[in-house]
Formats: structure tokens, C-alpha cells, sequence
């Protein structure tokens, strides 16, 4: 599929033509849109004026089969045969498709159980081969697990919502929302116990800053003291080697004269 196609409405030439299409004419092009490739969603057709004309007529049987390709499956296309009118072989093929994106949308590993009875498929092979269908139409991604018998989805496309599903979509958005006003309490919370844990570790970074350089003080007085004591230790030292010398010095002096000039 090229970058055009995937990028242009595949929808919007059935929308224009419908523009004008009235009751039998409305019906012909709504049935041809159905059937139409690339066409998976039918909200803007469904909700047209004179579509929804279409509810109450001769073609009401056209209308109730667009609202199963709208909002339905496979399954509930099977449970209203009598009511509604016979799919073409395209008709067929995508609303199983719309029924795989159903099922992708609820769960993301679908058995090929769950799959053969939505599908009413009697064998692997042939389910195989339409799940690849899907995944080629690009409304899902993922792959075949064959060694568990299972689809696993990676991604699906949006369906068209019913205005009874409304409820519960906003109950699922609700609940969306709680878990992220949950989510976001426990990261500010986080927060705050990480604030509060900084600040106790910037205080002991201080305070053990401050014993270090109060150990430092005191090292440094230390050594100056004992530098003092060392310095005054050494004049002491000093003074009396002096003192020591000079007697020695005065002694020597006497004993070296001489005792005859003494007598005299």
C-alpha cells in the first residue's frame, strides 16, 4: 500500500456520494461501502441524516447490517441471519477482519480456540491464513504463535463506539484517571522522601565537615604547642650549655695560672 493511500479517507467517496442519495440510493452505496477494502470504520456513514432514514422502510435490513459492521461481530451478524440481508463473499471477509480487531481490543493473546468459534472457521490452516489477511490490512500487528495455538497482538485499530458503550468507556477513563492521580501521589510522595533524605545527608555532609576542620584546629594548636614547648624546651637547653660553658671556661682559667704568682 502506498503512502497515499494509507494517508487519503477511503471513506470520503462514499461520503459524497451519499450527500445527495436518497433511501434505495443511500442503501446501494452504504451496502458497496461494506464490502469496500481499506473501509473499517462507518460512524460517518451511520450517523448521515439520510442514513439514518434508512432505520424505518424497506431498507431497514441495510441499516441494522451497517450498525453489526459499525459496532459488531461475526457472532452477532450469525445470531440475526433472519433479519438481516445475505453478505457478499467481501462483506464476509471483513467482518470477520472487524471481529478479529474486536477481539484484539479486549485481549492481547487471543487462542486460535476463542478465534475458530468467532469466526465459525473449521480449521487452523484457513484462520491462519485470514489472520494474515488482518495483519496485512494493517488494523493489527502481531504474529502467530503456532507452538501455542495462539494470536498475540501488538496493536489494533479503533472500532466505532456505540452510544451504550459510552458508559463504560467513561468508566474506563475514570479509572485510567484515578490510576494516574494514583500514580502521580506516590511520585510526589517519592519526592518528598527523596527531599527529605537530601537534606538530612547534606546536613551530615556539614556537620562531619565541620568536625573535620574542628579536628584540624586542633591538630594545628596541638602542634603549634608542642612546637612552643619545643622552642622554649631547646633555649632552655641552650641557656644552660651556655651557662655550663662559661663556668668550665672560668674553671679551666684558674686552674691553668700560675700558683707561684698566687704566694707571692
Amino acid at each position: 500500500m502506498s503512502s497515499a493511500e494509507k494517508t487519503a479517507n477511503p471513506l470520503e467517496p462514499f461520503l459524497l456520494l451519499l450527500k445527495d442519495a436518497k433511501q434505495a440510493g443511500a442503501a446501494s452505496i452504504v451496502t458497496q461501502a461494506m464490502g469496500a477494502p481499506n473501509v473499517f470504520v462507518f460512524g460517518e456513514i451511520l450517523h448521515l441524516p439520510n442514513v439514518q432514514e434508512l432505520a424505518n422502510g424497506p431498507h431497514a435490513a441495510v441499516f441494522q447490517l451497517l450498525n453489526v459492521f459499525a459496532y459488531g461481530t461475526y457472532k452477532d451478524y450469525k445470531a440475526s441471519t433472519a433479519q438481516l440481508p445475505d453478505l457478499t463473499a467481501a462483506q464476509l471477509t471483513k467482518l470477520r477482519h472487524l471481529t478479529v480487531v474486536s477481539l484484539a481490543t479486549k485481549t492481547k493473546c487471543i487462542p486460535y480456540s476463542v478465534l475458530l468459534d468467532e469466526l465459525a472457521i473449521d480449521n487452523v490452516r484457513n484462520l491462519e491464513d485470514l489472520i494474515i489477511e488482518v495483519i496485512y490490512a494493517d488494523i493489527i500487528h502481531g504474529k502467530l504463535d503456532q507452538k501455542n495455538q495462539q494470536l498475540e497482538v501488538d496493536y489494533a485499530i479503533g472500532r466505532d463506539i456505540h452510544d451504550n458503550a459510552l458508559t463504560e468507556v467513561v468508566n474506563v477513563l475514570q479509572q485510567w484517571c484515578n490510576g494516574c492521580e494514583g500514580v502521580l501521589k506516590s511520585i510526589e510522595e517519592q519526592i518528598i522522601r527523596a527531599n527529605t533524605f537530601k537534606e538530612k545527608q547534606n546536613q551530615q555532609q556539614a556537620a562531619l565537615e565541620d568536625e573535620v576542620l574542628n579536628i584540624k584546629k586542633t591538630i594545628k594548636t596541638t602542634q603549634q604547642q608542642d612546637l612552643d614547648e619545643a622552642m622554649v624546651t631547646d633555649s632552655r637547653s641552650d641557656l644552660t650549655a651556655d651557662k655550663s660553658s662559661k663556668k668550665t671556661t672560668k674553671t679551666k682559667g684558674l686552674r691553668g695560672s700560675n700558683p707561684g704568682k698566687l704566694w707571692k
